[in-house]
């Protein structure tokens, strides 16, 4: 079998995560065993979630151990197999990224078809990603068709879908907040949101006031902070918030402050629910046909970052931790 890199976590990060943090290794591939194939790693996943897995807190999801190699999405070809149905050639969706080569139980990958759709957009559109969105707006937050609809971090993979899907679904308004002016002009001009701001440029709740004056009815939270405050004060009777992610404090030190007015959940009668896609496998058939339909439409667009070379898959997280992609953070790797 080739020889492999890969990324190790040798010290916990204390806040910012540094490069001293981790470390690039060379090893061995090993042979597959009964049920097992070697996949030559194609296209790696680095998403915000992993920063919470490198800390050594009980979570959702075990945190990395030290001195061992990262976890996460990744899609390639399968260069070796010992499992039934699976042959050499096929290509494969698993979870054994940051590294070049994979020995993986068949039973824990999906056959991808690199003929229906690019094998890296079963990382983002097609992936974990674009179920997150697909869920978390239509199950969690229990969209409705009239929705006023707003979308923290909307021009990241998970935000920019969950923006064109309320569209498709007939929200009578979208709004989005992304962390540039052109990450801004994009949301309008391209994934055909109504209204988008930049953050950076003034006090969230003043901007997503002027963009939705009448408030709103779903936020779709990728970033906490200020922006969940907002969300909170411009939500009408009865709004709903899917709670996905807070990228403004994964990296925090100390204790970061709440929204400053729950009270308000009481008189409004809020709902802030929270959302992990593990809980919604059950849509996965529904979610490939319906937004493989729009994407094979044109009516849903997406975009992707790509980093060339695992050893540019440390700086390509953090990147994703900065902001610095616009749609989803891809490492790609050579044949």
């Amino acid at each position: 079998m080739p020889k492999s890199r890969e990324w190790h976590l040798v010290a916990r990060p204390q806040g910012w995560p540094v490069p001293e943090d981790f470390a690039l290794v060379d090893t061995e591939t090993a042979d597959p065993g009964p049920g097992q194939i070697v996949v030559r790693n194609l296209f790696l996943s680095v998403d915000p979630y992993m920063r919470g897995r490198m800390n050594d807190v009980k979570s959702y999801a075990p945190p990395y151990a030290l001195g061992q190699p990262m976890l996460g999405g990744a899609v390639g070809r399968v260069v070796a197999s010992n499992a039934e149905g699976v042959a050499v050639g096929d290509h494969v969706l698993h979870g054994l990224g940051w590294r070049e080569y994979a020995v993986v139980d068949a039973a824990h990958t999906v056959t991808v078809d690199p003929e229906q759709a690019p094998l890296s957009a079963y990382l983002g559109v097609l992936g974990m990603p674009g179920l997150t969105a697909y869920a978390g707006l239509l199950r969690t937050a229990e969209f409705a068709p009239g929705d006023v609809v707003f979308v923290s971090g909307a021009a990241g993979a998970v935000g920019s879908q969950v923006g064109q899907i309320a569209k498709l679904k007939g929200a009578s308004r979208v709004i989005g907040s992304a962390g540039s002016d052109e990450k801004a002009a994009l949301l309008v001009e391209e994934y055909g949101f109504d209204a988008a701001f930049n953050y950076k440029k003034g006090p969230v709740a003043e901007q997503l006031r002027a963009a939705a004056p009448d408030g709103i009815d779903v936020y779709f939270d990728n970033v906490g902070g200020d922006h969940l405050e907002a969300a909170i004060g411009a939500m009408r009777l009865n709004g709903r918030a899917a709670l996905c992610g807070a990228i403004a404090q994964y990296n925090a030190t100390e204790p970061t402050p709440g929204p400053r007015n729950l009270a308000l959940l009481i008189g409004k009668r809020l709902t802030l629910r929270g959302l992990l896609v593990s809980d919604h496998q059950d849509l996965q058939p529904e979610f490939v046909r319906e937004v493989g339909s729009w994407l094979r439409d044109g009516r849903l667009r997406y975009r992707e970052t790509v980093v060339p070379g695992i050893e540019n898959n440390l700086e390509a997280f953090m990147g994703v931790l900065r902001g610095d992609n616009t749609g989803k953070m891809i490492v790609a790797l050579p044949e």
